[in-house]
């Protein structure tokens, strides 16, 4: 199966601010990267065909290589949600996150993802990073064959399906499934597969900048969008105006540490999902007065019969097995507004044998909906993962890996470890050097981690921000994935003022 890598809501204490100077708005500086053949573009913007009323959309090109900007061009695909106030100081670029997912349809939910004072000053902007969606897509396979390939189960001699307990057979199968998945990449887009990385998606975004008529950048990324962001900081530094950096991605690891300390992330989650429902009458991996390891042993447990007597799933002919349990699952320790959902497919799964809530929070979490959007996001998951830092190419390693990461996380850890086998295969010649970014120079960068975030473990957000030589922390002490918009007003309105004013609160600060 892939990995459930990232990619989808207090009182202050010792709450002191600073103000930074803002940027002298002057024309808009070029990209180094991209010559004036693509800064002098311009955006042709008209009403978008569909999403939420009132926004506008456009295309622009990029360079394929922008080692040979002479050479072929690529379409990125871009929306604004203009600013309510009709008078702008500029535009927020916003990113979700995944790798996959879609910065143009993030733009839609503009009402939800940031306040109104900043809707007041800002357009928000987002747009499909290269690769993704309505840009130029990689797509690799198509549904059935990324369905194969999302729910192989795990060949294990006692039937648990256990990722940590794989037969020699149960290995090779997830080599060869891998293998052929990145062979589909070769055969289907041979150049753009080569491209992906996210180097080069900061570099459009430096294009996009200099289109969208800002002389410095002010960005939003979630999860894995706050490796973009970093990215950007680290080529562009005295292009920065402000980053919101929430839920971070630790660019210094490879893909297979990532998985393994992402365990960490989705254990901690997971005892808070159970410790929840072990409170609730409707719980079905027991009750009040139960202990935690209980509830958690339960859900092993039912995990394991689905190995051996997948569920049914109303929707289609996919069998409801142990690799699309776990994906079902996995939906609760992304968001705590998930929890009841998942309590209900639980429930449905061992009372009844009924999968199919469970299917469709794991079709959510891949994007099935659209079965084009499902195709190619789930090929950029593992696209820019695997180009963007060297993995090991000795499969041994992955397995070692899934070992250490079982010992973090029993269920979900072994599965993550795995999830990154296909960068064992990538080519070479397509990952970049990967490792810590610094930014050295760039204005004051805000990193916000989760203490219980799942997706991106809490120790990403305080690494990125010790990394990055402007960087500084805050902290919100909660549940789910990401920060900003979470319902917490001292987050909120931080991350406001930062926005708005460049107001540099205290680094280190937490909300609780």
């Amino acid at each position: 199966m892939a990995g459930l890598v990232a990619v989808a809501v207090l009182a202050v204490s010792g709450c002191t601010g600073q103000e930074a100077e803002g940027p002298v708005q002057e024309e808009p500086a070029p990209s180094e990267a991209a010559p004036e053949a693509f800064t002098d573009q311009g955006l042709d913007w008209s009403a978008c065909e569909e999403g939420t009323s009132g926004t506008e959309c456009a295309t622009f090109e990029v360079p394929l290589d922008y080692g040979e900007p002479g050479g072929e061009r690529i379409e990125i695909a871009v929306k604004r949600f203009p600013s309510e106030s009709g008078d702008p100081v500029g535009s927020l670029v916003v990113n979700p996150g995944g790798p996959g997912g879609s910065g143009f349809d993030f733009a839609d939910a503009a009402p939800f993802i940031t306040s109104g004072e900043v809707r007041s000053n800002f357009d928000v902007v987002g747009f499909d990073p290269r690769g993704v969606g309505r840009s130029t897509p990689l797509t690799c396979m198509g549904t059935e064959e990324i369905d194969e390939y999302l729910g192989a189960g795990y060949d294990t001699e006692d039937g648990t399906g256990d990722a940590a307990d794989l037969t020699e057979e149960g290995v090779a199968e997830l080599e060869e499934n891998s293998r052929d998945f990145v062979a589909a990449c070769q055969e289907q887009a041979p150049e753009l597969m080569m491209h992906v990385g996210t180097e080069n998606v900061a570099r459009d975004m430096d294009v996009l900048r200099v289109l969208l008529g800002d002389d410095r950048l002010t960005y939003m990324g979630a999860s894995y969008g706050t490796h973009i962001g970093a990215q950007y900081a680290e080529q562009f530094p005295d292009r920065v105006r402000a980053l919101v950096l929430d839920g971070a991605v630790d660019p210094s690891q490879t893909p297979l540490e990532a998985g393994v300390a992402q365990a960490t992330g989705f254990e901690t989650a997971l005892r808070a999902f159970v410790e929840d429902c072990l409170g609730r009458e409707d719980c079905p991996l027991g009750g009040p007065g139960d202990e935690v390891e209980d509830g958690v042993q339960a859900l092993a447990g039912f995990l394991e019969d689905t190995a051996r007597r997948p569920l049914d799933h109303a929707g289609d002919d996919r069998e409801v097995n142990r690799a699309r349990a776990e994906l079902g699952m996995a939906a609760a320790l992304y968001s705590e507004d998930l929890w009841e959902r998942v309590r209900a497919g639980i429930t449905a799964g061992m009372e009844e044998g009924d999968g199919t809530v469970l299917m469709q929070l794991a079709d959510d979490l891949y994007s099935r909906g659209d079965p084009a959007a499902y195709e190619n996001s789930t090929a950029m998951l593992s696209a820019v993962n695997c180009s963007d830092a060297p993995g090991p190419r000795d499969v041994d390693a992955y397995e070692e890996a899934a070992q250490a990461a079982g010992e973090q996380s029993p269920l979900f850890g072994p599965g993550l470890a795995w999830g990154a086998l296909t960068c064992a295969f990538w080519p070479e010649e397509a990952v970049s050097e990967g490792g810590e970014l610094t930014a050295e120079g760039a204005d004051p960068i805000m990193v916000l981690g989760t203490t219980r975030d799942s997706a991106t473990p809490y120790a990403w957000s305080e690494a990125l921000a010790e990394q990055l030589d402007p960087g500084f922390l805050l902290t919100r002490d909660g549940d789910g994935h990401t920060g900003y918009r979470m319902g917490d007003p001292c987050i909120d309105g931080i991350v406001d003022d930062y926005l708005i004013d460049l107001t540099v609160p205290e680094d280190g600060m937490v909300c609780a």
